[in-house]
């Protein structure tokens, strides 16, 4: 479940970054200081965003997934990062359009096998706006594991 990898050291609630390396340096720094990332992991983040975009629009609300190879992992860990304004951010799957993203969940994937199956894990829970929207309006760590949760719960009940 997302909910249960949601780590509350790496959340940012209402940041002010207005560039996606701000973002990678505030919320990937705290996978290194936190002990989930190599030293390297914000470099990689940069890296990997320019060759393979991870910006999605859900209904017109923006959202990127960065992450980088597993081999910058120490553990397995999820970040969020709410933003006070929306960054700009390349659309997954193309070079140049751009995605104004409010909401950021970062991913430190231990194994690569998991990587596909967690992506479609955060793709079924944020294309629900109410989600999206509970998300990015949380005051607290907690509101935000809580919205998930709920929505993961609905998944599995649906199932």
């Amino acid at each position: 479940m997302i909910w249960e990898d949601l780590n509350k050291k790496l959340m940012i609630l209402h940041a002010d970054a207005k560039t996606t390396d701000d973002v990678f340096e505030q919320l990937g720094s705290k996978f290194i200081q936190e002990g989930f990332c190599k030293d390297n992991y914000v470099e990689e983040l940069k890296k990997r965003e320019k060759d393979y975009p991870t910006g999605l629009a859900i209904n017109g609300f923006g959202i990127a997934i960065p992450h980088t190879e597993a081999a910058n992992v120490l553990r397995e860990a999820e970040g969020i990062m709410t933003l006070n304004e929306p960054v700009h951010f390349v659309q997954m799957g193309t070079t140049d359009t751009i995605i104004d993203v409010k909401v950021v969940m970062m991913l430190a994937i231990e194994n690569p096998k998991e990587h596909i199956k967690k992506l479609q894990r955060i793709i079924a829970i944020i294309q629900d706006m109410n989600v999206l929207n509970e998300i990015y309006q949380a005051d607290t760590e907690d509101e935000i594991i809580q919205a998930i949760k709920e929505k993961e719960r609905k998944i599995e009940e649906a199932l």
